[in-house]
């Protein structure tokens, strides 16, 4: 846990969190973690580099695909109610 702490004070995370099948008994070996994020401080010229270098990040450290979004760009009204109604900060807030 301390490296995904490191990782994201490195890369100005506001808080990170988990959804999805690694919270409910359909996770296995093969499933993706899928991940939420808020960033604070990044300006539009380094958002990118910053985005896929926190996600290539996640991946080394949990050795596994992350399924990362940023959580400002989700939208559906419903994928909003079903991610807020079951996810776990894990960084942050």
């Amino acid at each position: 846990m301390e490296k995904i702490r490191s990782l994201c004070i490195r890369h100005y995370v506001d808080y990170l969190y988990v959804f999805g099948s690694i919270l409910t008994g359909k996770f296995n070996s093969s499933s993706d973690i899928d991940m939420g994020v808020d960033f604070s401080g990044i300006d539009v010229v380094n958002y990118a580099d910053n985005y896929f270098n926190f996600k290539i990040g996640l991946e080394e450290i949990l050795e596994r695909e992350v399924d990362l979004l940023e959580d400002k760009a989700i939208k559906n009204p419903l994928l909003r109610k079903s991610i807020d109604a079951s996810k776990q900060v894990i960084y942050g807030k």
